[in-house]
Formats: structure tokens, C-alpha cells, sequence
């Protein structure tokens, strides 16, 4: 059970090569729509609208990922050509994927999410500037893209929009893996070289986060910058402390000391300009969470436009 909540271009050969596409942000009878950057407010009501998930009292968005209820890291593929091929240390952690497998499965979800309504955000990840990287998320999902919004940080809008990164999420697609050459119906997949992550066969919204941390991963070190799996705070004097730790492991708790300022709570980079925050939001788990231990996670999960995954609502109370 998690909670995510958020803290203080055109799509060129995507959107515009997705056959039926209607570029406004309402809908039209007959057609299908792409919402562009809709405010929290506005995804709320879709998803509620489509049933994707509840209000809770507190009036944070309830929702349940299914069968997922976590990374499928089996289910992670790299595509095996280009600079990255001789970079990658293939296994069964990092497992590769032919360019011809990850083209079939793009094609496939291109025609299918061309067939639903779909929502765009744009994004980025790097609080640094001068390592920022833009991502655009497209996903058949509001609620999804409600949680890009709150685990990403805003789009910029740069100069460099030629180096963001695509996301094209459908977790309601199914993989075939005598088609798509994947385990499953499940597949995550990136494609270092065209700049594409596609992420199918899972509503566990994590996997849009982990896809740009692993992105940052296999980019970031060219640039002698350590990509780190770690929470970390800052002194009054300026000193920064890192928590490093597996998911669940009390990282998110650990930064969030009342006398410290908070940089992240989950992933970050260590460049010669310092430590920075690759995201912009809290993404906890809400096990034993009070609001004696942690005052700040427990207020964000009481607040309007946070996201609370896998938590058992009373159905009269919320």
C-alpha cells in the first residue's frame, strides 16, 4: 500500500502519427481525445468519471492496481542496439530485446492507444537544470497521470525538447510474447537509442517512475554523475545526508527530519555541482504510517490530489 503526492511541445511521430487523434482538451461525441496537461482537479473527476478509482474522505484519489501490486522486474527488457549495447550488463536484471520485438510492440500499443481516450503530460526529471530531461508521458489511464504529475517534476518547456523521452503507457494492453518476444503479457521496455519507454499489461504505477530511473542510470554516468537509489536532507550548515536503502526500507522516513530541509525522499544524482533530486514528490508506503512518526507522509495522505494505491477504504465511511 503507497501513497504518492506531490511537493512544493507537440509529441512529433506520436501523438500526431496516432490515427483519430483530437488535439483539444474536451471531449467530442464519436471521437476519441487526447487531454493535454489537465490540472489535478480535472484528472480527478476523469477518473472517478471512468471508474479508475475513489475519493477518500480525506479527499485523497483511492485506487487498486490489481494483479500488480508492485515492479515486475522479470517483466524489464533493454533493447539491445546502439551506443548502450557494449555499455549494458546484460542478465537477468538488465534482459535485452531485439529492435525489430520493441518496434512490433510500439506499433501495437501506438493502434491501440489510438482507440481510447488518452492523456498527456508533460514532464521532466533532474532538479538540476543543467541535467534536466524532459519526459511525455501519454497514458489511457487519469489516475496514472495524476501520479506522473506528483512523483515528476514539471515540464520546462527547453530548448533541448529534442532529448526528452517518450512514455507511452497502456496497462490494460496485453503483451504477447510469441508476437512481442516478451516473458508475459506483462513488458516494460526502453529503447535508449529512439528514446522510448513503452509500459504495458500493468496498472502498478510505479513502473512509469523506475522506467525514467533506469533511463537516468544508463545516461547520467557519461556525464560523471552518480545515480543514486537514496533519500537525502540538507543542514542548516549546508551538509547533506544520504539514506540509502531498498524500496521500503525506511528511506522516505528517515529524510523527512523536521530540523532538515528534505532534497528527495527516493532517487538523486551527485555531480560536481552537489546532490540533486531527480523527482519532485513523496512516494511512501502507508503501512503503520501516523501521524505521531510521520507528520508530514501522514498529512499528504489526508490532502486533495494525493494518490493512495492499495489502501482498504470503508465503503460507508471513505
Amino acid at each position: 500500500m503507497t501513497l504518492s503526492a506531490w511537493r512544493p511541445t507537440e509529441v512529433e511521430g506520436v501523438s500526431e502519427r496516432i490515427a483519430g487523434v483530437v488535439l483539444v482538451d474536451v471531449e467530442r461525441p464519436g471521437t476519441t481525445t487526447e487531454f493535454r496537461n489537465l490540472s489535478a482537479a480535472e484528472l480527478i473527476e476523469q477518473a472517478i468519471r471512468r471508474d479508475e478509482g475513489r475519493l477518500a474522505d480525506s479527499g485523497a484519489l483511492a485506487v487498486e492496481t490489481g494483479a500488480h501490486t508492485g515492479r515486475s522486474p522479470r517483466d524489464k527488457f533493454v533493447v539491445r542496439h546502439g551506443a548502450m549495447a557494449d555499455e549494458i550488463w546484460w542478465g537477468d536484471v538488465n534482459q535485452p530485446m531485439t529492435p525489430e520485438a520493441f518496434a512490433t510492440l510500439h506499433a501495437d500499443i501506438l493502434d491501440y492507444l489510438a482507440r481510447v481516450d488518452r492523456f498527456r503530460v508533460d514532464l521532466s526529471v533532474g532538479a538540476d537544470p543543467a541535467f534536466n530531461l524532459g519526459v511525455r508521458l501519454i497514458t489511457e489511464s487519469a489516475w496514472s497521470a495524476l501520479f506522473a504529475s506528483n512523483l515528476l517534476l514539471p515540464g520546462t518547456g527547453a530548448a533541448n525538447d529534442a532529448e526528452a523521452w517518450t512514455i507511452l503507457h497502456a496497462p490494460r494492453f496485453q503483451a504477447d510474447p510469441a508476437r512481442h518476444s516478451t516473458r508475459t503479457s506483462t513488458a516494460i521496455a526502453i529503447d535508449f537509442e529512439w528514446r522510448r519507454v513503452l509500459i504495458a499489461g500493468t496498472r502498478y504505477a510505479g513502473e512509469i517512475k523506475k522506467a525514467m530511473f533506469t533511463v537516468l542510470q544508463g545516461t547520467l554516468p557519461a556525464f560523471d554523475i552518480a545515480t543514486m537509489h537514496c533519500s537525502a536532507n540538507e543542514g542548516r550548515g549546508g551538509d547533506t545526508a544520504l539514506f540509502f536503502g531498498l524500496s521500503g526500507t525506511g528511506k522516505t522516513t528517515l529524510s523527512m527530519d523536521a530540523s532538515r530541509r528534505l532534497v528527495g525522499d527516493d532517487e538523486h544524482g551527485w555531480s560536481e555541482r552537489g546532490i540533486f533530486n531527480f523527482e519532485g514528490g513523496w512516494y511512501a508506503k502507508t503501512i503503520h504510517l501516523s501521524a505521531t512518526a510521520e507528520p508530514e507522509i501522514f498529512r499528504a495522505s489526508q490532502q486533495f490530489g494525493s494518490v493512495l494505491e492499495n489502501v482498504v477504504l470503508d465503503a460507508k465511511t471513505r
